[in-house]
């Protein structure tokens, strides 16, 4: 399990494509890499991955061709900076909200808004993942915990803090980027629920 808070940025350093398999090497701050060993989980742009082997600061991860799919990490080349989260210990505080690193889907962002001192982001979601988004209510993007702010149909924003963008590659994003997408698991049973006994939600 994940928290959705980001822990920093790291740098992929090395693409492997193999048949069927996708192996990333991935720099990490020398300070997070305390007590890391194969087969821990490591939140990658929220994606859960396991560690393969390590090199010094580099981890190594495998994807499949279906993680490759369903997330934004085939888009992925030496150089791209990403979100990385470690497993949550049993202790640690919840500063986001719990999080599985499994993506649903993506989604692409539409516009950029940079008042001073904020910045807005506007993000298309595929319309059967809109249902589940609602004002206010939790999202995790490249496995950041945040807060939607307006929803209109399958449209919706996140408003960032400097520190949010300090912290994460959000201040990287362009129009036209894609980015991963994990629905809050209690807003998605809630609806389905909802949904099951005929109060289905209409887009607005």
């Amino acid at each position: 399990m994940f928290t959705g808070i980001v822990q920093g940025i790291a740098n992929v350093v090395s693409v492997e494509q193999k048949p069927g398999l996708t192996t990333f090497g991935i720099r990490f701050p020398q300070e997070h890499l305390n007590h890391v060993t194969v087969g821990a989980s490591v939140a990658i742009n929220g994606t859960c991955l396991t560690v393969t082997s390590q090199d010094g600061d580099q981890l190594y991860f495998d994807a499949m061709q279906e993680t490759l799919r369903l997330t934004t990490l085939g888009d992925l080349s030496s150089g791209s900076l990403i979100n990385f989260e470690r497993a949550a210990r049993i202790g640690d505080e919840i500063g986001g909200h719990l999080l599985s690193g499994h993506i649903h889907t993506t989604a692409q962002v539409t516009a950029i808004e940079r008042p001073e001192n904020n910045c807005t982001l506007y993000f298309e979601v595929p319309p059967e993942w809109a249902r589940y988004v609602f004002p206010k209510g939790y999202i995790a993007i490249n496995g950041a915990s945040l807060t939607i702010g307006d929803v209109t149909l399958n449209t919706f924003t996140v408003h960032l803090i400097p520190e949010t963008l300090r912290a994460t590659t959000f201040s990287e994003l362009q129009t036209g980027d894609r980015v991963n997408i994990e629905i809050d698991s209690q807003t998605q049973t809630i609806v389905d629920t909802l949904a099951r006994m005929g109060y289905d939600r209409p887009l607005q």
